[in-house]
């Protein structure tokens, strides 16, 4: 096996870190790693944060709901048309990047970068957690970082020395989840068999049996991301988006 493949293979996401400092060359490494990740025309539409002063970390925390506490750094990665823009300006050309293309582009390649940046970090005997409410509180946390328009976060991680070594989580089968020259949707069947790893991992059993409900995909659809709350994030991240400029499709 790989030494990359076992590094990816053996994930965990970890929430506990030791106070241990991340040193600046390792810091370093990872971060050139994760400006190596593939990106739409080699134009790399995104910027890095790297969030290391205590008061800060506090800050962000508490805008990812008191997530990564602990961790000695955050790293958010960032879609980023202000600097490309800036350096159009500068050499007398159009400024076309401020539209939905460029936000979905942009979203791929700061996801690429942070990918690589999570990839190396493992494989340096650092640990992470990938923290999704970057897009719950994407204002607020904008406006923490000093974002200027057409900047917009998009992917969060905490990140420092694993203090636990949590059980790996469940995945998907393989067969679930690839297919093979076109599109073949699922039977009912096949939807029970891809899902029953899942529904019959210890833990999510557990939360099944505290939270009352029927089965897993209720924890999903009623407590953790029900509709009405996918409405307002929805709306309240679509807002930001248009102030941050990237929302511009008229020719």
């Amino acid at each position: 096996m790989l030494p990359a493949e076992q590094t990816i293979l053996n994930h965990r996401s970890v929430r506990k870190f030791k106070p241990t400092p991340i040193d600046p060359d390792t810091m370093q490494r990872i971060l050139q790693c994760g400006t190596r990740a593939s990106n739409t025309g080699n134009m790399q539409i995104y910027s890095i944060i790297v969030t290391q002063e205590p008061q800060n970390i506090a800050a962000l925390s508490k805008l990812h709901f008191g997530q990564g506490a602990s961790a000695p750094a955050f790293i958010t990665v960032c879609v980023d048309v202000n600097r490309y823009h800036h350096w159009c300006r500068l050499r007398n050309c159009d400024q076309p990047y401020d539209n939905f293309l460029w936000l979905m582009s942009g979203t791929v390649d700061a996801s690429l970068a942070a990918q690589n940046i999570c990839v190396a970090a493992e494989e340096l005997g650092l640990g992470f957690c990938y923290l999704g409410t970057v897009l719950y509180n994407t204002q607020s946390i904008a406006q923490l970082l000093d974002l200027p328009k057409g900047v917009v976060p998009v992917v969060t991680l905490c990140i420092g020395y694993p203090d636990e070594q949590p059980q790996q989580s469940e995945r998907l089968p393989l067969d679930g989840i690839v297919h093979h020259e076109k599109y073949h949707d699922y039977s009912d069947q096949q939807i029970n068999d891809i899902h029953r790893i899942r529904e019959e991992f210890p833990f999510n059993q557990e939360m099944v049996r505290i939270n009352k409900t029927d089965n897993l995909a209720q924890i999903f659809t009623q407590i953790r991301y029900p509709h009405k709350d996918n409405v307002a994030i929805s709306q309240a991240l679509l807002d930001f988006v248009e102030q941050a400029g990237m929302m511009n499709n008229s020719l």
